[in-house]
């Protein structure tokens, strides 16, 4: 069970993003909430009234350091979340995703402020064993995983350091209402828009692929569980604890959504991790956190 924020200050850097908006909105109701958010990505109409916005960089130091004065905890979720656009483009992913973090935690470290960070199951890499504990290695494949781990090595090093109270969650495969769409969309998103299109739905491989595919709704439970949780200085997984083939997430998207087009395969996908599901009993035991939201329902919510 999670203590109260009431009367209280947050501020949820990428606030108007997908993971980020939705943390707003369960904060509103009883905490001053700030959002600091370029809206490059993100949606300014997702931000409700009555919330202050700082628009600006999370790179942009003195923007942060204004918007982090004041608060008593930062939910940190801006960031590049795409592992395409990382490979791409390296350079930048680096910069918002490692420099914006340290921007955060610095200005965090004056503030006398509680980082919340979304970390990643990108950290792993391609896992030994499944599923996959906070103790695994952490080998990523990725310009973005490799960010990823970075920033979350440095909450447990500014806890160490600085004393300053840092939890990381790493996020498995997050889906939900406002997810983004395109070319950098995830596997439910994109099925979701070649089925509304009349398919067919594109499978890459054999489909058998497993992921941990987790609603955005447990993923805000987390959030604030970890925003005022004793244990500081550690990080967790966020996941459901259940394995699903990429070919059984076509299905029920087929199946909901436009029961007559096709689900085909495609060649293999470069590079593509072949099983991930979290342990979530750490932050089972240490946060209170328990997923409450099955796969099938949460698609059938998202995409009826």
């Amino acid at each position: 069970m999670r203590g109260s924020l009431e009367g209280r200050t947050a501020l949820v850097t990428g606030g108007g993003g997908f993971v980020g908006s939705h943390i707003v909105d369960a904060l509103v109701p009883e905490t001053d909430v700030v959002v600091l958010d370029s809206f490059v990505r993100g949606d300014r109409e997702r931000v409700p009234d009555g919330v202050r916005v700082v628009e600006a960089d999370v790179r942009d130091e003195d923007a942060v350091a204004a918007a982090v004065d004041g608060v008593d905890v930062v939910f940190h979720q801006a960031a590049i979340v795409s592992v395409a656009q990382s490979v791409e483009d390296p350079t930048t992913s680096h910069a918002v995703n490692v420099d914006g973090t340290l921007a955060v935690l610095e200005a965090a470290r004056r503030a006398d402020a509680r980082v919340v960070f979304a970390s990643s199951a990108a950290i792993y890499g391609e896992p030994e064993s499944v599923p996959v504990d906070e103790r695994h290695p952490k080998e990523p494949a990725s310009p973005y995983g490799l960010e990823k781990l970075a920033g979350d090595h440095y909450c447990r090093l500014y806890a160490d350091l600085y004393d300053l109270s840092t939890v990381a969650l790493r996020y498995f495969n997050v889906y939900g209402p406002r997810q983004a769409g395109g070319d950098y969309a995830g596997a439910i998103t994109a099925f979701a828009e070649q089925a509304r299109a009349g398919g067919p739905l594109r499978v890459d491989g054999d489909g058998e692929q497993t992921r941990d595919f987790v609603d955005v709704a447990d993923v805000v439970q987390a959030n604030l569980l970890a925003a005022t949780t004793d244990a500081t200085g550690e990080a967790f997984n966020v996941g459901t604890g259940e394995a699903t083939t990429i070919r059984r997430v076509a299905e029920i998207v087929r199946d909901t959504v436009a029961p007559d087009v096709e689900v085909v395969h495609g060649d293999p996908r470069s590079g593509d991790i072949r099983e991930s599901v979290a342990d979530v009993g750490k932050a089972r035991d240490r946060l209170g956190y328990e997923p409450t939201v099955p796969l099938t329902e949460g698609l059938a919510d998202l995409l009826g």
